[in-house]
């Protein structure tokens, strides 16, 4: 059974887990496209009330952590150069990509502001500062 996705109101953007390929078939990828404007064949970056970071490769294959990193340190840059977007991230990795939270969520440390994690993300941010 897959996570299903709330709504999420303007104007906030659907930060979800996709592939190179941008085939958004499943998951929070085909929901970014049902819901908030992802292009398939747009693999990554913003794309109508969305933003792609690939998880998997262009044969559908999972990136191993570091090139998962590379995009996300992209996407933060974006989001700090766009400080009047407010980004709400979903669990990327951690669905059909295999990944753990404790995997990902580190990722995301170094976040603006304007950037919204999952409450997971969070704890194990909030863990990995009391170490």
């Amino acid at each position: 059974m897959r996570d299903i996705f709330p709504i999420i109101p303007e104007p906030k953007i659907f930060v979800f887990g996709s592939n190179e390929a941008g085939i958004h078939g499943a998951g929070a990828a085909r929901d970014a496209v049902d819901h908030y404007g992802a292009k398939r064949g747009k693999g990554h970056g913003l794309h109508g009330r969305s933003y792609a970071i690939p998880t998997k490769d262009r044969n559908l294959q999972t990136l191993p952590l570091p090139d998962i990193e590379v995009y996300v340190k992209h996407f933060l840059m974006f989001a700090e150069a766009h400080d009047d977007l407010v980004f709400f991230v979903t669990k990327i990795g951690c669905g059909l990509a295999g990944y753990d939270a404790v995997d990902i969520a580190p990722m995301f440390k170094s976040r603006p502001a304007n950037v919204e994690l999952p409450e997971e993300f969070l704890t194990i941010i909030e863990m990995e500062d009391l170490k």
